[in-house]
């Protein structure tokens, strides 16, 4: 995925969590946060990020916040983009082979879930995706605040697979420079518990890290799920 108009800035402060205050080209901008995630390790006064200039001009913000770093890292914070990164990645890599069919946004049940293919022989799954921008020592996790939205896509996935579906979640590294995903168990254990279940029951939980820079995101390497409670 690619980036247009994409310029460099300072974060200030975050009066919400749609908005941001960023210097950029040495005035203050309010700028729309894509991600509504708390980020409190990301988001501190002096941080160096990109944002991208908008084309409209009927919008209350003329930015769009996209990129943060923390050190040597450069995470993509923008909670829109995970969903094109994975449908881009597989129509060119060979985790469902032969698709004849791949849509966003298709229901089963009470969910809505990112993705729905056809692929192999006579073979169909939903696909959920969840973007990771928190990392603390090398290890990626989520979520980084309560989802009950989260639980129900979990429990949904089940539901597919006892109606032959496969199921997969993919977690979206939003960075480089991970050694696994782990759920927040600190802030989300229920959230945790389902995952395990959900793996017993035979949904594909999956992560991958990414190729991050101030105006592309690319899915990259595999990276290990660690489902095992600290």
């Amino acid at each position: 995925m690619e980036y247009a108009h994409i310029l460099p800035g300072i974060f200030q402060s975050r009066p919400n969590r749609f908005l941001a205050e960023v210097e950029i080209n040495g005035i203050k901008e309010l700028c729309h946060v894509k991600n509504t995630g708390r980020c409190l390790e990301l988001l501190v006064p002096g941080a160096g990020v990109y944002v991208q200039k908008s084309e409209r001009t009927d919008r209350k913000t003329a930015y769009d916040l996209i990129a943060v770093k923390k050190k040597e890292l450069l995470i993509n914070v923008d909670s829109q983009v995970p969903n094109g990164v994975v449908e881009e990645w597989l129509l060119k890599e060979k985790l469902l082979e032969n698709i004849t069919l791949l849509k966003r946004e298709v229901r089963f049940g009470d969910s809505r879930f990112d993705l729905y293919a056809e692929y192999g022989d006579n073979q169909k799954a939903f696909l959920e995706v969840k973007g990771v921008t928190l990392e603390n020592d090398t290890i990626a996790r989520f979520p980084d605040a309560p989802t009950q939205r989260g639980l129900k896509h979990i429990m949904e996935l089940c539901e597919c697979r006892k109606e032959g579906y496969e199921a997969y979640l993919i977690f979206v590294i939003q960075m480089k420079g991970v050694s696994k995903l782990q759920p927040n168990w600190d802030t989300h254990k229920a959230f945790g518990d389902a995952l395990r279940a959900a793996d017993k029951a035979g949904v594909h939980i999956l992560a991958y890290d990414c190729l991050v820079t101030p105006d592309t995101i690319v899915l990259d390497k595999p990276v290990e799920v660690d489902l095992g409670q600290e």
